[in-house]
């Protein structure tokens, strides 16, 4: 049995004659009538009664066609749904995140504006640093990631900046740093400094530590941890002193102090687009293109820059 057959059975019940059910067809009447006599010999029951101006469904031929309709709806409901999963319209985004990430404005911005325009597209949040968010994409345990300054980058990924911002000082309330506004490296010779682990975020004090180097500045490392969130914590509690992106400088004010460092310039925070070249559902490219039409349109206006107009971190699961 096939789809064709049920059509041509439920269209000869519409309209009760095998002439006008060939012309809705599309066919000839002698070819319909095979097709139903070839159903009937198939199923083992008489689906119409024959009358001299048409044809009646018998009992057993009413009660198939309340299957077939019910087949053939089903069917439509499924060519939609396949025809919007295609378009992009239905599916799931995993979408990963490293805490310095989570705390620009782009993020949340971009991810809010998908969530209201793609009300049928579930987002699936996590918060990773950036070498398990490498591994879990090339894994396909992620689809789309956004991230600082990655250890690596594997050509099965597409790396791509969609924004840009200074590092930032982070000091100790009460700290003789706390006041100032701009810090020359050679003010922080000794002082102990609370690194992110590099495998989680290797590049993102590589400069810095550089140019303390090419200074004569030696920095003291007396912990590192997995997250920025942990390092700028252990700073409010007087643990040492650490570098966040300028997005990240709203995150407890009442205990620690934000400031530039001379020659800042060179320290920089991007921010990446991640995704797979070969990624094939729809929904990714859609969520894709949201996040990349935000990060142009922040770039000629200033409305995302440096974590202005921030309205909080993105909320993620962990």
């Amino acid at each position: 049995m096939e789809l064709r057959h049920l059509r041509y059975f439920l269209a000869v019940c519409e309209e009760r004659q095998f002439t006008r059910a060939a012309v809705r067809l599309h066919m000839q009447q002698p070819p319909l009538s095979q097709q139903i006599q070839e159903l009937e010999h198939e199923l083992g029951f008489a689906l119409f009664r024959r009358q001299p101006r048409g044809v009646e469904p018998t009992a057993a031929g009413e009660a198939f066609a309340a299957c077939a309709r019910a087949v053939m709806r089903t069917l439509e409901q499924g060519v939609t749904q396949a025809r919007r999963v295609a378009q992009g319209q239905v599916g799931k985004v995993r979408v990963a995140l490293t805490s310095s990430a989570a705390f620009h404005p782009l993020a949340p911005t971009a991810i809010r504006a998908f969530r209201e325009n793609n009300p049928d597209i579930a987002i699936e949040l996590s918060e990773i640093n950036a070498a398990e968010i490498i591994e879990m994409m090339l894994r396909d345990q992620v689809d789309v990631a956004m991230l600082r300054k990655p250890i690596e980058m594997p050509a099965e990924l597409r790396f791509e900046q969609i924004a840009d911002e200074p590092m930032l000082l982070v000091v100790p309330a009460g700290h003789r740093l706390a006041g100032a506004r701009r810090v020359g490296l050679e003010r922080l010779a000794g002082e102990p400094f609370v690194f992110v682990r590099r495998p989680g975020a290797p590049g993102m004090y590589a400069d810095f530590i550089r140019a303390c180097e090419a200074r004569g500045v030696e920095l003291r490392v007396v912990d590192e941890v997995p997250r920025m969130v942990t390092a700028i914590n252990l700073v409010a509690a007087g643990g040492g002193m650490t570098l966040v992106p300028a997005s990240m400088r709203r995150y407890q004010q009442e205990s620690v102090h934000y400031c530039r460092v001379a020659g800042d310039e060179a320290f920089r925070a991007p921010l990446h687009l991640v995704t797979k070249h070969d990624a094939q559902a729809p929904a990714v490219e859609r969520f894709r293109e949201t996040v990349l039409g935000f990060a142009a349109r922040s770039k000629l206006t200033g409305d995302v820059r440096e974590g202005r107009h921030r309205k909080g971190a993105v909320e993620v699961r962990r």
